[in-house]
């Protein structure tokens, strides 16, 4: 184990919001142990930003982890070569290119469906009816699982999320978290040989195509869904409740003077929808006096990096207008999210300007509850608004 100093927390109260205790953490034990954890975690920016790269060091290969042991050994649990493989393979799914020529037109019919849908009723939870539906089914054509609903795609990435945060070893999380996998299993099963017959751009039909092996294509598909579905949902939510808890900024959005991609990163600054991932030491090492041993289990803290004092000024506050270039909420190394430009798309270029257009006079309507470290976003959103344009 790392010679880290313990920095004991209450668990309840972290999952609830953890950057005060984050925020303690940065100034009194930036690199801590935390027994609640079973992990040593990294605070500080720039500490993550440079000991990500170095994979020799900091492993993603982790085959004890609870993402391995859960989803099958994903690209995000691979290095150096073989992840680089895998990453060359699925870029025909995720490149800027295929987003924009094929992936946004489906975002903003589908974006289109969904706000004519619920707009007449004048009134909705801006997460379970209106970003959830939004974010999968977008996921279900950059996946081609297009054969599920979005109320699966939802229902089985938050399924899997919450098998790889149960660090407290919950039996029943565990046994829901194998119930979603198999779900995606035979969703994959059953389009597989339509993509053979017809393939596109998805990301089974392109891992088809490359030749990677089975469970390969499903760990990668599995992967995708677990980050692809409630990145992009709590997002658009919160970046949603963000301009209207901050007028002054949406009304510079409308008049020209920001854009909603300024928006969308400063919220995924501000409250990292991926706030932490998980890396295994494979070699001693010292890290800012800090010893770690082989098989430490170590947590890249990004939401805490992103609300680092040393490097956002007045970094608790959301300020669209703020320069975003040292922002690790996409990771900073070789596992830089391969999904950043849908993302960026669905939630910069469709979401956020068709829900504000559309929804005329939308305002919130109730409390706002947030929740999760490893994975935060709004649990429930009550808004109204008072005409569909």
């Amino acid at each position: 184990m790392s010679d880290a100093p313990v920095f004991e927390i209450d668990p309840e109260a972290f999952w609830q919001d953890p950057y005060p205790m984050l925020a303690r953490m940065r100034s009194e034990a930036p690199i801590a142990y935390v027994p609640q954890l079973g992990a040593t975690l990294l605070t500080k920016r720039d500490t993550i930003f440079e000991n990500e790269k170095r994979t020799e060091v900091f492993s993603s290969d982790q085959p004890e982890g609870l993402m391995t042991v859960l989803m099958g050994q994903n690209m995000m649990r691979k290095d150096g070569a073989e992840h680089m493989a895998e990453r060359k393979a699925i870029f025909p799914t995720v490149s800027p290119k295929t987003v924009r020529d094929v992936w946004k037109a489906q975002f903003e019919a589908r974006t289109a469906e969904i706000l004519g849908r619920v707009g007449p009723q004048g009134r909705a939870d801006m997460v379970a009816d209106i970003a959830r539906p939004i974010s999968g089914e977008a996921l279900k054509a950059i996946t081609g699982l297009t054969n599920m609903t979005w109320q699966e795609m939802d229902r089985v990435s938050q399924g899997m999320i919450d098998g790889c945060a149960n660090y407290a070893g919950d039996a029943q999380v565990e046994a829901h978290c194998h119930d979603c996998t198999a779900s995606i299993d035979r969703h994959i099963d059953a389009r597989m040989p339509e993509l053979a017959a017809a393939p596109d751009q998805s990301l089974l039909s392109v891992q088809m195509q490359a030749g990677l092996s089975k469970d390969t294509i499903r760990a990668n598909v599995k992967l995708a869904i677990s980050g692809g579905q409630n990145e992009p949902r709590d997002a658009i939510a919160g970046a949603v409740w963000a301009m209207l808890q901050h007028p002054e900024q949406l009304g510079m959005v409308r008049a020209g003077e920001a854009s909603w991609l300024q928006a969308f990163e400063e919220y995924a600054r501000w409250v990292s929808p991926i706030g932490m991932s998980p890396r295994r030491i494979a070699q001693r090492a010292e890290v800012d006096g800090i010893t770690f041993e082989p098989e430490d289990r170590v947590f890249l803290m990004f939401g805490s990096g992103n609300r680092d004092e040393d490097v956002f000024a007045r970094a608790e506050v959301f300020d669209i207008t703020r320069d975003l270039s040292a922002s690790i909420s996409f990771g900073a190394g070789p596992h830089f999210c391969a999904g950043a430009w849908a993302s960026k798309c669905l939630i910069a270029e469709v979401a956020l300007p068709m829900i504000f257009d559309r929804l005329g006079g939308l305002r919130l309507e109730g409390e706002t509850r947030f929740g999760g470290w490893a994975f935060r976003g709004p649990l429930t959103m009550p808004v109204a608004w008072d005409q569909v344009r």
